[in-house]
């Protein structure tokens, strides 16, 4: 969710950028089946599609996009692809830059597949409109914004099914090791038990993503284009980083069910504040020396007011989930963003922790929901254990009696890292398109998960909280 800061990087660097029009070609580049087409890349997901060789996917990507640092940051992340030592990728950057960018796109369907990662005030309608093309669509999160904009994505899903065409979102975080255990651990009933409704007050599932706009990555500051800071372009954290948790609590506790959001949810509770962001601070983030004119209205007594937290409360299939997301402006020392998800069921609880405890890293545990034979319940849990281990080898269980629980100790080999599932993510997909067997509940599944979020940003709004 980050931008790497590339003002130091030389003239002769940009210089060195492709910068040929749509048409123009590498020489003996062989045509490999789908071809992508970027569209207005204003986020690093979009160059994070392309950081690996795709099987079946052009070396020729079309890149439509205004002109600006956004689009030549994007084209120096492909470069750099290009340029590594080890396992280099081949991406020839076929780009036209204009103000007209959208309606060339549209014109020319140079592509099969049109990659979505940038502002997302514009995107529900780039989604659209693309799809009302005849393209097919992979976009990074959020897909919406707005109960306007899920309007706009649900005629979009419409329109995508009458074309047959394959509208995606990019949900990676399905690909993280701890998520996988633990949805497999939540399928064992014999351990887990049945997943228990709870209330509004003790909700059976909670979920905690907390974040932070400024960050130094291998001693690289991350960099923020100034309109990431207003939330009528963002989005609200409502609406932005919530949309992996949700999607993470029904792809855990519903495999594989189809969740219709005019049936199987309803929003309970929804609340939401602001994070202050100095001037000093928005300088260090973004390189701007002053607050842009479109964020004049967010400025209080020369801060900046980002409505970047919250929280809300659902029911889903009778079940109830909080969701929280926390927006800091800079982790402490020592500290990075964390993740926390517990779900409970009538025998065990399932808990992701990553605090100060787990020296911030992500743990798994299981602990017994009630006082119970604890002979019994770790046969259990060894048996559970010992079908994973068919999967994935190594992951082990060892008690941690301070805490009264156990912990899944799983191999550091399996944790492949935030960038290495977006090409998971690309390669399902691809495999969508290929044989045209996306299941029965994804895009069912898509609008609720966007139906919730929306509709808790206006609940929160409208409550004042």
């Amino acid at each position: 969710m980050d931008f790497i800061n590339y003002k130091y990087v030389t003239l002769a660097l940009l210089c060195a950028l492709p910068a040929c029009q749509p048409g123009q070609k590498k020489e003996n580049v062989s045509d490999k089946g789908v071809t992508l087409v970027t569209l207005a890349p204003g986020h690093f997901h979009a160059s994070l599609v392309q950081k690996e060789p795709l099987d079946g996917v052009s070396n020729d990507v079309y890149v439509y996009a205004p002109e600006g640092a956004e689009v030549e940051q994007h084209l120096l992340r492909i470069k750099s692809f290009n340029e590594r030592k080890e396992n280099p990728t081949s991406w020839n950057e076929i780009v036209y830059k204009g103000s007209d960018f959208l309606q060339k796109m549209l014109k020319d369907k140079s592509g099969d597949v049109v990659v979505l990662a940038g502002n997302n005030r514009d995107k529900t309608d780039y989604i659209l409109q693309s799809v009302e093309a005849g393209m097919n669509v992979l976009a990074d999160k959020p897909m919406a914004i707005s109960k306007e904009n899920f309007g706009k994505l649900e005629k979009a899903f419409t329109v995508a099914r009458e074309k047959g065409l394959e509208l995606y979102d990019i949900m990676t975080e399905r690909y993280d090791i701890h998520s996988t255990v633990q949805r497999m651990l939540l399928q064992e009933k014999e351990l887990f038990g049945e997943l228990t409704a709870g209330t509004e007050s003790e909700p059976a599932v909670e979920v905690e993503s907390v974040h932070h706009f400024y960050k130094v990555v291998s001693g690289i500051p991350l960099i923020r284009p100034d309109w990431y800071y207003d939330v009528e372009q963002q989005g609200e954290g409502l609406v932005d980083v919530t949309t992996h948790l949700v999607d993470l609590i029904h792809w855990k506790c519903f495999p594989e069910q189809i969740i219709d959001y005019h049936k199987n949810v309803e929003v309970v509770a929804a609340s939401r504040w602001a994070t202050p962001i100095s001037s000093y601070q928005f300088k260090l983030s973004t390189g701007c020396t002053q607050y842009p004119d479109f964020l004049q209205k967010y400025v209080q007594d020369s801060t900046l007011m980002v409505y970047a937290n919250g929280n809300f409360t659902y029911k889903v299939n009778g079940v109830y989930a909080k969701v929280d997301v926390i927006w800091n402006f800079e982790a402490p020392e020592g500290t990075g963003d964390t993740h926390r998800c517990i779900i409970k069921g009538s025998n065990a609880v399932l808990s992701i922790l990553q605090d100060k405890e787990q020296d911030y890293m992500p743990k798994l545990y299981v602990s017994m929901s009630e006082k119970g034979d604890k002979q019994l319940f770790e046969s259990k849990l060894a048996a559970a254990v010992a079908k994973i281990q068919k999967t994935y080898p190594g992951v082990e269980c060892k008690e941690d009696a301070s805490a009264d629980r156990w912990e899944i100790c799983i191999p550091e080999k399996y944790a492949e890292g935030h960038e290495a599932h977006f090409t998971r993510v690309i390669e399902k997909y691809l495999g969508y398109l290929k044989n045209h067997d996306m299941p029965d509940w994804e895009v069912p599944n898509m609008l609720a998960k966007y139906y919730i979020t929306t509709t808790a940003l206006d609940m929160a709004r409208q409550s004042g909280k």
